[in-house]
């Protein structure tokens, strides 16, 4: 099925990519969460603009990503959390949680879409969590995980 992403998935493609995915990742998945739309022929006018509005901001927005990358990478964040005996976790540190943490910190609001936690967070201690501040650009944020 060909699909209009809206926003950008990753491993998938940014807002205004035409891709074709399976039907059940389309319905299941792309289409609940407001990510994609389904292509038709009308939906062409949507992809251009899509396209064209992703144009005019990534110009201006390379030089700022970068300049918040460095922001990010200097300094370490201390999240909260629920914690028991041992450094165990009541649950997981959720991306929306290192957002408001960030943003704690004296860092830009980040969407948690664009937070990636390559395992969950589960104890106290440091851990590394990738944002993707632009297509080109990722930065790699130290979190400090603190019972509290």
């Amino acid at each position: 099925m060909k699909v209009i992403l809206t926003h950008e998935v990753s491993g998938l493609g940014a807002a205004g990519d035409v891709v074709d995915v399976k039907d059940g990742y389309a319905r299941n998945f792309l289409f609940r969460r407001g990510l994609a739309t389904a292509w038709t022929k009308g939906g062409q006018k949507q992809v251009d603009a899509i396209a064209q509005g992703r144009a005019t901001r990534a110009i201006k927005s390379l030089e700022e990503a970068q300049s918040i990358k460095g922001n990010l990478e200097s300094k370490s964040v201390t999240v909260p959390a629920h914690a028991g005996q041992g450094g165990r976790l009541f649950g997981a540190v959720s991306t929306a949680d290192i957002a408001a943490a960030v943003k704690a910190a004296g860092g830009p609001e980040l969407d948690k879409r664009t937070i990636e936690v390559p395992t969950p967070i589960k104890t106290t201690g440091t851990h590394a969590a990738t944002v993707r501040l632009h297509p080109e650009v990722r930065a790699t944020i130290e979190l400090e995980v603190v019972a509290g």
